[in-house]
C-alpha cells in the first residue's frame, strides 16, 4: 500500500468513518494539534528520563491515539461499528493520582515558572503548552458538536501533569526552577 493517495491535492480530507471535510475543518485542527502533542511526548520520552516516567508517558501517549479518533470520528457518524476506545473515568484519575505522586516530592508553588532549564524540562513546558492548546480547540469544537465531557477533562488533567512533571524532571535534573518576577 502507498503512503500518498493524492486524494488531499484539492485541500480536502477524510474523517475517521468516511465523511470528507476541508483540512482545516475544526476537527482536523483538533485532531492535528493531539497529534503534534502526542510527537511532543515522544521526544520527552525518549530524553534521560526514569523508567516510571517513560512507562506513564508511554501510556498517555496510547491514550492520547483514542482521543484523536474520538476527534475525529463526526458526533453523528452513521458507521456505528467503529470501534473507538473512550476515555474514562479511571484514565482521569490516574492522572489525578500522577500529579498527587508527584506534586508530593515539590515545594510549593509561590510563584509562576518560567519554562526552561533544562531541554527535558523545556520539552515538556512545550508539550503542556500544545496541550493547552488541544484543549481549547476541543472546546471549540464541542460548542458546534458535543463531545463526552471525559475527553475534555483529560485534556486539562493531562495539561497539569505536564506541568508538575516539568517542575519534577527541574527537581530531577538538580536545575534551577526560574520563578517569573514581574518588573516594577
Amino acid at each position: 500500500m502507498k503512503i500518498y493517495t493524492k486524494t488531499g491535492d484539492e485541500g480536502f480530507t477524510s474523517l475517521y468513518g468516511g465523511k470528507r471535510v476541508l483540512k482545516n475543518n475544526d476537527r482536523i485542527d483538533a485532531y492535528g494539534t493531539i497529534d503534534e502533542l502526542n510527537s511532543f511526548i515522544g521526544l520527552l520520552r525518549d530524553q534521560e528520563i526514569t523508567t516510571d516516567h517513560k512507562n506513564f508517558l508511554t501510556q498517555i501517549q496510547i491514550e492520547l491515539f483514542s482521543i484523536g479518533s474520538i476527534l475525529a470520528t463526526p458526533h453523528n457518524n452513521q458507521k456505528k461499528n467503529l470501534n473507538i476506545q473512550k476515555v474514562t473515568t479511571d484514565q482521569i484519575e490516574a492522572l489525578e493520582n500522577e500529579i498527587d505522586r508527584l506534586d508530593t516530592s515539590l515545594p510549593p508553588m509561590t510563584h509562576f515558572i518560567l519554562p526552561g532549564g533544562h531541554p527535558c524540562v523545556s520539552y515538556c513546558h512545550v508539550a503542556r503548552a500544545i496541550c493547552r492548546r488541544a484543549e481549547r480547540l476541543a472546546y471549540s469544537l464541542h460548542h458546534n458538536e458535543p463531545l463526552e465531557k471525559e475527553v475534555l477533562m483529560y485534556l486539562n488533567r493531562l495539561s497539569d501533569y505536564l506541568f508538575v512533571l516539568a517542575r519534577k524532571l527541574t527537581k530531577e535534573l538538580e536545575v534551577e526552577e526560574i520563578k517569573w518576577i514581574p518588573e516594577k
